[in-house]
């Protein structure tokens, strides 16, 4: 039998990530964004980028906990997708949004903290995305990892970007604070999973239980009269 040259999870990794600029092209073709579509553009693309890179960082606990291999494998994809919706984001914002003026931009970066958080994520992702290829992994040897390991700070501070982006008060449970308060709860569960007792233990866990239901399939069934 022939070898399908994509896996099920590749299909479907690749069909979401398009998806959200497809949709985006339709909506903007068909005149079904906001009244205010660049505010509309710039919330779908950032919201995408934080969805793929959530994704990127789930790769490993889905692996830790079912032994599954494959979405290590595209976690890479994953996170340069994010990259790229990230980037279409920040040129949305400083093109269409500000027409490039340079100086209303910086005035801008300096009141309101949102941006500020934003540009950081955004300039220590870019180092993690052109060295994301084997050739850089080589080059850098244990100090890609060390590079890449950023992901664990970027993520955060991307979910504080959004959360001021919203108008709500999560502390208050007030306004628009559902996305980025499950955006935020992920990402800490994931964070508490790379502390290392907690992921030795996770991983000690997991492969008791599967252990233990792959035991159970083997037994025989026995037939009743």
């Amino acid at each position: 039998m022939k070898r399908l040259p994509y896996t099920p999870l590749q299909i479907a990794m690749h069909i979401y990530a398009w998806s959200g600029l497809l949709l985006l092209i339709f909506d903007l073709l068909t005149g079904n964004l906001s009244p205010n579509p660049i505010q509309d553009i710039e919330q779908r693309t950032g919201r995408h980028a934080i969805t793929l890179l959530v994704l990127s960082l789930l790769c490993t606990p889905i692996n830790t906990i079912f032994k599954w291999s494959e979405p290590i494998k595209r976690r890479r994809a994953l996170g340069l997708y994010a990259f790229m919706y990230a980037t279409i984001h920040v040129i949305i914002f400083m093109d269409l949004d500000y027409g490039l003026a340079w100086s209303r931009l910086i005035q801008e970066l300096f009141q309101k903290p949102r941006l500020i958080v934003g540009v950081i994520a955004f300039i220590l992702m870019a180092p993690l995305a052109m060295t994301s290829f084997d050739i850089w992994k080589k080059r850098l040897g244990k100090n890609w990892k060390r590079l890449h390991q950023l992901i664990y700070l970027i993520a955060p501070i991307v979910v504080l970007h959004y959360v001021w982006s919203k108008k709500g008060d999560i502390l208050s449970l007030q306004g628009e604070i559902i996305k980025p308060l499950l955006y935020g709860t992920i990402i800490a569960i994931i964070l508490i999973f790379r502390i290392p007792p907690v992921r030795r233990s996770l991983a000690s866990f997991s492969a008791r239980v599967l252990a233990l239901l792959q035991k159970r399939s083997r037994q025989p069934k026995v037939e009743t009269p």
